[in-house]
C-alpha cells in the first residue's frame, strides 16, 4: 500500500450524552425482530449457508463473544465483511478483525480484536467516537471533513506514525461515499487519557475526539502493533442508511473463503488453517 506523509492526528476529547437509536442491520436485512441472521448468499439454502452459519456459530461460542457483550448478527457481519475483502485481496494481513460496536454506551467495552484464525478474543476494551457523532451513545455518523463524526464501515489498517496523541495507526476507508475520507480527515487510531476503565467505573462516559477511534493509553501500543499493516476493521451501529448502503453488507459471494466445513466446535487455540478445507468458488459482488 503507498505510504503517505505522516500527519497529526486531528483528535480531542469532549464529554455530553445522547439516547441510542433504534434501527438494526437485522431489521434492515430481514424485515425486523429476533435474532434470525440475514442471508448474505445467493441461495440461502444451499451447503455453503448452513457452512457460514457452522463457523459463525463455533467461532463466536468458542471465544465466549456473548459473554462479552457482542451480539452474534454484529459478529456476522464483521466476518462476513471479512471475507469478502479477503476474497478481493484488500486484506494484507490475514486473520485479524477488529470490531468497533458504537450501538454500546461509551462506558462499555465496545471494541474487540479477534484472532479468528485461532478463535481467541486478543483485547476487548473502551474506545472513544466522535464529538458531534453523540454523547454517551454514538448516534450520527460522517465521511465528511471537519464533520468532527465517526464514520462507519469497513476499513483496512495502514501504517504507523508517532503524532500529538503519540503512536497512531492510520485507516483507509474501503467504502465509498461511506468511509473513503478517513484517511484525509486523520481519522486514525490512537491512545488517549480520556478513555478508561476509571470514567467506566465512575459511570462516567468516555472522552470523545473528532472521529478519532481512541482507545485506553495504556495498552494502545498493543493494540496498534497487533492491528496494524492491512488488518481489517470495522465500525457498526444501528444506522438504518448504512445498513442499506454498504455494497460491502449486500455483496453476494460464496464464503467461507478456504475455510472448513467444521463437524464440531472448533478447539480454543487451534488455528482454522491446519484444518483441511474444501475449496469454494468466490463469485463477483453483484
Amino acid at each position: 500500500m503507498k505510504k503517505l506523509l505522516t500527519v497529526g492526528s486531528a483528535c480531542f476529547l469532549l464529554f455530553t450524552s445522547m439516547a441510542p437509536g433504534t434501527a438494526t442491520i437485522n431489521e434492515v436485512n430481514t424485515g425486523g425482530g429476533g435474532e434470525k441472521l440475514p442471508s448474505l448468499l445467493t441461495n440461502s439454502y444451499s451447503d455453503e449457508s448452513v457452512a457460514v452459519r457452522h463457523v459463525v456459530d463455533s467461532l463466536y461460542t468458542t471465544m465466549s463473544l456473548e459473554k462479552i457483550g457482542l451480539k452474534k448478527s454484529i459478529f456476522f457481519a464483521g466476518l462476513k465483511g471479512y471475507e469478502y475483502l479477503l476474497s478481493k485481496n484488500k486484506i494484507h494481513k490475514e486473520g485479524i478483525l477488529t470490531i468497533c460496536d458504537y450501538s454500546q454506551s461509551s462506558s462499555q467495552k465496545r471494541l474487540y480484536v479477534l484472532d479468528i484464525n485461532h478463535a481467541k478474543v486478543l483485547f476487548n476494551t473502551y474506545v472513544s467516537h466522535g464529538k458531534n457523532s453523540g454523547g454517551e451513545y454514538a448516534t450520527s455518523f460522517s465521511n465528511r471533513e471537519d464533520s468532527h463524526k465517526s464514520s462507519l464501515g469497513f476499513m483496512v489498517t495502514d501504517d504507523t506514525y508517532f503524532g500529538k496523541a503519540g503512536l497512531s495507526l492510520h485507516l483507509d476507508g474501503l467504502e465509498r461515499g461511506i468511509n473513503s475520507n478517513v484517511r484525509m480527515r486523520d481519522i486514525v487510531i490512537h491512545g488517549s487519557n480520556y478513555v478508561n476503565s476509571e470514567r467506566a467505573d465512575e459511570g462516567s462516559q468516555m472522552g470523545r475526539s473528532y472521529g478519532c477511534p481512541a482507545v485506553p493509553i495504556a495498552i494502545s501500543k498493543k493494540i496498534i502493533n497487533t492491528i496494524k499493516g492491512g488488518t481489517c476493521f470495522f465500525g457498526y451501529s444501528n444506522d438504518k442508511w448504512y445498513a442499506t448502503n454498504s455494497s460491502i453488507l449486500q455483496a453476494r459471494f460464496d464464503w467461507p473463503i478456504a475455510k472448513p466445513l467444521l463437524p464440531e466446535p472448533i478447539k480454543a487455540n487451534e488455528s482454522l488453517a491446519k484444518l483441511s478445507p474444501p475449496q469454494l468458488s468466490i463469485n463477483p459482488a453483484k
